[in-house]
């Protein structure tokens, strides 16, 4: 086992437990509300609430780091993300369990950030690659095994509010037990919005509808599978079966990408995927088909993000790819945010199929507007690497992943670090000396 794995075994651990909580959450609060007879549009609104709890958390996460320190905050955060959980279990109020969703969002976050700068921190420059697709197989590998305990234990009682609390107060042992050294906090990363609009409007097309395919999918697929008669095991294999495509794609997709044109690779993307989610809809299908179809969607849909932030990386400076993470991260958490109310409308009204014919509306618009003919190549970058890493499109990932991805120099986020910081100083010493007295 190559030593950039084991040298970080513990904080794999610890994601690895928080995505197998966080995963299996996500599918019973569905599967909960739709068996207690809560309408679709309440499901989308708590899954909503999630994703922004996780834009929100970026914002939060580096103030509280920066206060007390990386243990600390990821102590606190891994404490009310339990508390949390375990509110679940204590009412049946669906707008309590809006607060808790968002709680658990924002909390989640900062754990994410907390990990991830200290993988930045502590991984040398030849191990970057490893540690990063590393890191991302470990959170798609949590997301499945997160569905699969609903095929061991179908039956939705307390036991599973129960068992994703277990994952979230255990995942504080490897962190908290730690012998490494606190990492420098990093400082968050400016959004230019009209900056990268104007660059890589592609790019962020596909990384918004991105967010609203993978958003809907996680909060109203399990919904979708229940109303076509799948029992809850059966849910747990269908979600599990799609994430699991979606890592195995991971590798295939890329060495493709870094061959071929990844515009026509997106679109070529969309037209399979519009044609796939349409067939899902039918719902006319056995189990078995339904599987080999929500598989093909894991394919296609879970390789999205990594090809558009592949794409972006092309017309991007190595100074502007820190404050792109940032942008990319904040596009894709509004498709999620709105992805799962505007496909619980749809399914409220019309049926659960319309999930899957909301999900191909979103991907004809890739179909139309990315193509080939409408990259110039004026902002390519030719001499910075931009390969295709792994990349799960779930916001388990913070602002703080761009500093660990082997595509963004590390010598470039240190000096961006070091002149934010010299700023904040600045502007601290300007502030006292405004408000001293006369």
């Amino acid at each position: 086992m190559p030593k950039a794995i084991t040298a970080f075994s513990s904080l794999y651990f610890a994601t690895l437990l928080m995505l197998i909580g966080s995963g299996l959450l996500s599918t019973y609060i569905g599967l909960r509300l739709a068996g207690e007879g809560q309408g679709e549009v309440w499901i989308g609104v708590l899954t909503t609430g999630y994703y922004v709890g996780l834009v929100m958390g970026g914002w939060v996460g580096h103030r509280l780091i920066a206060g007390v320190g990386h243990i600390r905050a990821f102590v606190a955060s891994a404490g009310v993300v339990t508390a949390s959980v375990i509110g679940h279990a204590l009412t049946v109020s669906i707008e309590v369990w809006l607060v808790l969703r968002v709680l658990v969002g924002m909390a989640m976050m900062c754990q994410y950030m907390v990990l991830e700068s200290w993988l930045n921190e502590q991984a040398e420059s030849h191990q970057r690659g490893m540690v990063f697709a590393s890191y991302m197989v470990v959170t798609f590998l949590g997301l499945a095994l997160g569905q699969a305990v609903l095929t061991v234990m179908p039956d939705l009682d307390i036991r599973h509010i129960l068992l994703v609390a277990m994952c979230f107060s255990l995942c504080l042992v490897p962190v908290a037990v730690t012998k490494r050294l606190h990492p420098a906090p990093l400082h968050p990363a400016p959004l230019q919005i009209r900056f990268f609009i104007s660059r890589i409007p592609q790019a962020l097309t596909t990384i918004g509808v991105s967010g609203l395919l993978l958003g809907s999918f996680y909060g109203l697929a399990p919904v979708f599978a229940a109303g076509v008669g799948l029992a809850t095991a059966e849910v747990g294999l269908f979600m599990s079966v799609t994430i699991g495509a979606g890592l195995l794609a991971q590798w295939p997709t890329g060495w493709l990408s870094d061959r071929l044109d990844r515009s026509r690779m997106i679109q070529i993307n969309a037209i399979l995927l519009t044609g796939t989610v349409l067939l899902i809809a039918l719902a006319g299908f056995g189990q078995a088909g339904l599987l080999i179809l929500t598989a093909v969607f894991g394919v296609l849909a879970f390789t999205l993000y990594p090809l558009a932030v592949a794409l972006a990386n092309e017309h991007v400076e190595q100074e502007e790819r820190v404050m792109l993470s940032a942008m990319l991260l904040v596009t894709f958490g509004l498709g999620a945010s709105l992805g799962p109310i505007m496909g619980a409308m749809l399914m409220q009204v019309w049926g659960p199929g319309m999930l899957y014919v909301f999900m191909a509306l979103c991907s004809m618009v890739l179909v139309v507007h990315v193509r080939p003919g409408l990259v110039t190549g004026e902002h390519r970058v030719q001499e910075a690497p931009s390969h295709f890493m792994p990349a799960p499109g779930n916001l388990v990932s913070s602002p703080l992943a761009a500093a660990l991805d082997p595509r963004v120099d590390e010598q470039v986020v240190e000096e961006q670090m070091r002149d934010e910081t010299e700023y904040s100083l600045v502007s601290r010493d300007d502030d006292q000396e405004d408000h001293r007295p006369g």
